[in-house]
C-alpha cells in the first residue's frame, strides 16, 4: 500500500510539474526586416512592439529583431521566409513580388491614401481583412500599414511641373508607382529601398520616390539636391507593408500567449506602425532641410494634372484586375471609403 501511495503521489507531482511547465512555457521568436535599426518603423514600432509583447506576457515571450536581413536572404524573399518558417515573423512588402498580391495594390494606386500614414494604415487593415484575408492566409497577419506621402528626391533642380519628369531615371518601389512614373515621362527603375543609395551613387538613377522618414537612414539627402512634395490632401503614391508571423509558430503557442499576440495585432497595431512613419517623416524632412537641400511643394495646377493622370491609371487597374476575376471597382470604392472614414 505504501508503494502504491508513493507511486500515486509521485505521479500526481509529475502531472503537476508538467502542467506547471506548460503554464510557464517560454518562447523566443525571431523577426527580421530589411532596413537599418535606425529606421522609423524599427525604432518607433518594431522594438517597442516587441517590448510590449514581452511585458504583456510576463516575460514568457521574447521577440528578437534582426535588421538589414541579418538572418539571410533578400527583401523580396521575406514573405516566403515567414510563411516557410525560416523566420518566426517579419516585415514584408507585397509589391516586391509583383502580381502575387493584387488586392493589396488598391492602396498603392496614385492619390489613394491620405497624408496621414496612421489613418491610412487603419484603413489598410480593414480593407485587407475584407478583400485579401485569403490571399495572406498562409501567414498570421499582425499589422498592415503604409508609409507617409511619397516624395520625389533627385539630383539637381527640383521637379515643379509634370514636364520635369520627362527623361529622368527614377527608382520606384512597386508596380503601380512605376506605372505612374512611366505615365509622366520618367523611366522607372524598380528596386527594394536598400538598393537606392548605391543606385544613386553609381548614376544608375537620377533620383526616386521614397517617404521622408527613410531618407536619413539611407543618407539619400547626401546623394540628392532636391525634394518635391505634391500638394492637396492625398499622397502621390504609397506602399503596403505587412508585419506577420509564421502560422505554425503562432499555432504552437499556448492559448494565453496567443491571446497576447492577438491583443497586439489588428487595426490599432496597424495604426501604430503608420504613426511611426508619420513621426519619422517629421524628423526626416527636417534633416533634409538642415542639410541645405531644396524642398518644394507642387502647385495646385501641377497636382491637379498629376491627379488626372492618377485617375486614368486607377481606371486601368480596375479593368486589369476585373479581367482576372476580381471586383476592381468594389475594391477601389472600399479603399477610398475606408481612407475617408479614418481621415475624418
Amino acid at each position: 500500500m505504501k508503494k502504491l501511495l508513493a507511486a500515486a503521489i509521485g505521479g500526481a507531482l509529475a502531472l503537476g510539474l508538467t502542467a506547471g511547465a506548460a503554464i510557464s512555457q517560454e518562447v523566443t521568436l525571431r523577426f527580421q526586416h530589411f532596413i537599418s535599426p535606425k529606421g522609423s518603423v524599427p525604432l518607433r514600432f518594431m522594438v517597442p512592439w516587441a517590448e510590449k509583447i514581452e511585458a504583456d506576457s510576463g516575460g514568457r515571450i521574447k521577440i528578437e529583431i534582426y535588421p538589414a536581413m541579418q538572418l539571410g536572404g533578400k527583401p523580396p524573399a521575406l514573405y516566403d521566409q515567414i510563411r516557410d518558417g525560416v523566420i518566426d515573423g517579419g516585415w514584408a512588402i507585397p509589391a516586391y513580388t509583383p502580381g502575387r498580391f493584387p488586392e493589396a495594390e488598391a492602396f498603392e494606386l496614385p492619390f489613394m491614401t491620405s497624408m496621414s500614414a496612421e489613418a491610412s494604415s487603419k484603413a489598410a487593415w480593414d480593407y485587407m481583412m475584407k478583400h485579401a484575408g485569403e490571399r495572406f492566409g498562409d501567414v498570421k497577419l499582425l499589422a498592415v500599414h503604409v508609409h507617409g506621402p511619397g516624395v520625389v528626391h533627385k539630383k539637381g533642380d527640383p521637379i515643379t511641373s509634370v514636364a520635369d519628369f520627362k527623361g529622368l531615371k527614377l527608382r520606384g518601389p512597386s508596380r503601380q508607382a512605376n506605372k505612374l512614373l512611366e505615365a509622366v515621362g520618367a523611366t522607372p527603375v524598380g528596386m527594394p529601398v536598400p538598393a537606392f543609395p548605391e543606385a544613386l551613387s553609381k548614376g544608375i538613377v537620377d533620383g526616386g520616390v521614397i517617404p521622408w522618414e527613410i531618407v536619413p537612414p539611407l543618407k539619400v539627402h547626401e546623394l540628392t539636391d532636391s525634394s518635391t512634395e505634391v500638394g492637396g490632401d492625398r499622397a502621390l503614391y504609397n506602399t503596403v507593408f505587412i508585419w506577420a508571423m509564421n502560422k505554425d509558430a503562432y499555432d504552437g503557442l499556448p492559448d494565453d500567449l496567443k491571446a497576447v499576440i492577438d491583443a497586439n495585432s489588428g487595426v490599432e497595431t496597424s495604426g501604430w506602425a503608420g504613426r511611426a512613419m508619420d513621426e519619422g517623416d517629421d524628423v526626416g524632412k527636417q534633416v533634409v532641410i538642415d542639410n541645405g537641400n531644396t524642398v518644394v511643394t507642387m502647385d495646385d495646377a501641377t497636382t491637379a494634372q498629376l491627379r488626372a493622370i492618377g485617375d486614368q491609371l486607377t481606371q486601368a487597374w480596375i479593368e486589369e484586375v476585373t479581367a482576372k476575376g476580381l471586383d476592381g471597382a468594389a475594391m477601389v470604392a472600399d479603399a477610398q471609403a475606408l481612407v475617408a472614414k479614418y481621415s475624418e
